[in-house]
C-alpha cells in the first residue's frame, strides 16, 4: 500500500518516533511525504521514502494530488493546531480528499497507532479493491 506522511514543525520528531516504533509495518509499503518529513523519516529509520517538496512550497499539494488520483492508501497528518499556518487551504485540501475519497486518516499518534496496526492485520486491504 501506498502510505503518506506529512508533519508540522512541532510534530516531526512525534513523525520520526513513530516511523522508529513502526518501522516493521512500513518497510512492506510504499512510503511518500513532504520533503524535510520524508528526509526525517529516512534518516531515522532508513527506509525509503518517495519525497515531495518541502509541505510550505508545494508538497501538501502533491500529496493532495496523489490522493485525488486514489493513489495513496492512508495518511499520517501530524498537524500542529495551535499554530496558524499560511499553507492551511493545502492543509484542508489534503483532508478534504481524503473523506471524499475514503483515504483513512490520522492526525494524531493514537489514530495513526490504531491505523498502522490494523494495516499489519490486513484490515486495510479493502483499499486494493477499492482502486
Amino acid at each position: 500500500m501506498n502510505i503518506g506522511f506529512v508533519a508540522h514543525d512541532a510534530k516531526k520528531k512525534l513523525m520520526q518516533n513513530c516511523c522508529i516504533a513502526y518501522r516493521g509495518i512500513l518497510v512492506r509499503h510504499d512510503l511518500y511525504a513532504t520533503g524535510t518529513t520524508g528526509r526525517l523519516i529516512e534518516e531515522a529509520t532508513a527506509l525509503s521514502v518517495h519525497k515531495f517538496l518541502a509541505g510550505e512550497i508545494g508538497g501538501e499539494q502533491q500529496m493532495s494530488a496523489l490522493i485525488e488520483q486514489n493513489q495513496i492508501d492512508l495518511v499520517l497528518f501530524f498537524r500542529d493546531p495551535d499554530t496558524p499556518k499560511p499553507t492551511e487551504a493545502d492543509i484542508n485540501k489534503v483532508i478534504r480528499q481524503c473523506d471524499i475519497h475514503n483515504i483513512p486518516l490520522a492526525t494524531n499518534l493514537a489514530s495513526a497507532e490504531i491505523l498502522l496496526k490494523s494495516l499489519e492485520r490486513g484490515d486495510l486491504e479493502w483499499r486494493e479493491m477499492y482502486k
